[in-house]
């Protein structure tokens, strides 16, 4: 009976080591497919969220710009034509 003890308590001790290896490649995996993503993503030129902002809020600010620039210009042209 012994022996048997031996025997599981082996068992039990190589399948938590395997577990122990494979939860060990599992974060390897995870920290080099990480790497590689954001190495892939460096490599392209997307821009940031804040830098996509900041454009965003220009472009409105030009959009307002324009048409308050064509509301004068119309204003001026209605003064013309009298």
């Amino acid at each position: 009976m012994q022996t048997r003890n031996k025997i599981l308590d082996d068992v039990s001790q190589l399948m938590t080591n395997a577990m122990g290896v494979a939860q060990g490649a599992r974060e390897e995996a995870e920290n080099a497919m990480k790497s590689m993503v954001d190495r892939w993503l460096a490599d392209r030129d997307f821009v940031t969220r804040e830098e996509f902002d900041a454009v965003r809020a220009m472009a409105q600010k030009a959009r307002e710009e324009n048409s308050a620039l064509e509301a004068r210009i119309a204003t001026l042209e209605a003064k013309l034509e009298k």
